[in-house]
């Protein structure tokens, strides 16, 4: 037996073992289980690794392989180059990382490659594999937390809540994770602050890119929500339903800073929602009061005595400064004396040059 012919046997057995792989999963997937095409991917990816080593292949045998794979298979699975050289990632990237397969096999492929190419650290991937699996996160949402740096909150800020001592056990912590500390709304557009009222018209008027930005499980009700008094009427500024909690959540937007009347204020709504509007077999309502800044002190002493679960959370129109740049970029008044000084200097230069032509 020759060179050519033992490298034909070689990689027919290991085209062999793929296929086998793909048949016992095709048998799996009938439950629907997604942990079922995640695991088939990740074995699909350690024969790539394995085989490479043992035989000395190069990148030509990924090129081969997806086009005989979608020849035989009709194309069952996605089977394409970019996607196989994706499963050799996976398993690379998590064979060392035991304690994160539990969680990567309960996310979908598309999120799963996501968090492959935008996040390195491995308590970041937990972050993020983890809350994709609790919190159903879609791609887009999965995407739109990465951009907003929702891991580096997670850890460097408090969430101001009283749902501990307000909720029960199992509801208290879901909900806390589901309530952000920090909510990015730069997708408005916005450089500087603006009246409530046209924040909360901006915010309904991309409602869907809010909801994005709320996480996985809201739904909108309405904005300027009516509620009934015995001598006045109250209006709730925006109202959403939370599926995986089942509950009401109603937000307040403060443009200012927080200030510690907002609490009694949302312990009031919060009461003639759950007498008014929530249903008998929903959970109690939940209040966010959304600002522009917060003493977290004063947050923890003001809601601490309600009985209603409330949170307090900031909001961001642009991006935060790198930390790299900060102090190194000018200050706007400093700019602008450095373009007038520039201005100056150029006039004056052509002043110069005109007195030069007419001498």
């Amino acid at each position: 037996m020759n060179k050519i012919e033992k490298e034909n046997i070689d990689y027919k057995n290991f085209l062999n073992e793929v296929l086998q792989q793909i048949d016992n999963a095709k048998i799996q997937a009938a439950s629907g289980i997604n942990k079922v095409t995640i695991g088939l991917y990740y074995s699909i990816g350690r024969l790539i690794v394995d085989k490479q080593q043992k035989f000395g292949w190069g990148k030509s045998v990924v090129e081969k392989l997806s086009k005989d794979l979608q020849n035989i298979t009709n194309a069952t699975y996605s089977f394409s180059e970019r996607n196989l050289w994706s499963m050799k990632q996976l398993y690379v990237e998590y064979n060392e990382k035991p304690e994160l397969l539990e969680f990567v096999l309960k996310v979908p492929w598309g999120q799963n490659i996501l968090i492959l190419q935008k996040i390195k650290d491995g308590k970041e991937q937990a972050y993020y594999l983890q809350s994709t699996a609790d919190f159903g996160w879609s791609r887009d949402v999965l995407l739109n937390q990465i951009k907003g740096s929702a891991y580096k909150f997670h850890l460097t800020k408090n969430k101001p809540n009283n749902f501990e001592k307000t909720l029960p056990e199992f509801l208290a912590e879901q909900a806390d994770e589901t309530v952000k500390s920090v909510y990015n709304l730069e997708f408005l557009g916005l450089d500087k602050p603006i009246h409530e009222r046209k924040l909360e018209k901006l915010l309904v008027e991309n409602i869907k890119k809010f909801l994005i930005e709320l996480g996985y499980g809201f739904c909108f009700i309405g904005n300027q929500f009516e509620l009934k008094g015995n001598t006045k009427d109250y209006y709730i500024d925006l109202l959403f339903y939370h599926r995986p909690l089942r509950c009401l959540v109603a937000i307040e937007i403060k443009t200012g800073e927080y200030k510690a009347e907002y609490a009694g204020k949302m312990q009031l709504y919060l009461n003639l929602l759950d007498k008014q509007i929530r249903l008998d077999d929903e959970n109690q309502s939940i209040g966010i009061i959304l600002c522009a800044e917060k003493d977290d002190f004063e947050v923890e002493y003001s809601i601490g005595s309600f009985d209603k679960p409330i949170g307090v959370a900031e909001y961001r129109l642009t991006k935060e400064l790198p930390d790299n740049y900060k102090g190194k970029l000018p200050s706007p008044d400093e700019l602008r004396n450095e373009i007038k000084k520039r201005l100056d200097n150029y006039n004056s230069d052509i002043d110069n040059d005109q007195k030069l032509d007419n001498d």
